[in-house]
C-alpha cells in the first residue's frame, strides 16, 4: 500500500455536523480498502479566488494508506459531492 495525502475544500455554506458527515464518508471510504492516519480539520479559510461565489471554505487534510485503485473511487466520489468545491490526492514519498 502507498502513503497519501488528501486536502478536500468544503463550501461555506455546509454546517459543521455537515463537514463531520463528509469527513465520516470519505474516511470509510478509505477504511474500506486502506487505513486512515490522521484527519485534521484545518478549519475556513479565505480563498485565493473565488470559486462558485465562494470566498471561503473549509480545509480538511487526511493522510492515509491505500492501494492505488482506491484513489480513483475517492476521486469519483469526491467528484460526485456537491459540497466539495476543489480536492486534491498526492502520492508521499516513503
Amino acid at each position: 500500500m502507498n502513503k497519501y495525502e488528501s486536502i478536500i475544500i468544503i463550501s461555506q455554506d455546509v454546517e459543521d455536523e455537515g463537514i463531520k458527515a463528509l469527513i465520516t464518508k470519505f474516511t470509510d471510504l478509505i477504511n474500506t480498502e486502506g487505513k486512515v492516519s490522521e484527519v485534521t480539520e484545518m478549519g475556513k479559510r479565505k480563498l485565493a479566488y473565488e470559486i462558485g461565489k465562494n470566498k471561503e471554505a473549509f480545509y480538511v487534510l487526511v493522510t492515509f494508506e491505500a492501494k492505488p485503485e482506491l484513489i480513483t473511487e475517492l476521486e469519483r466520489n469526491y467528484r460526485i459531492t456537491d459540497e466539495v468545491i476543489k480536492f486534491i490526492v498526492v502520492r508521499k514519498e516513503d
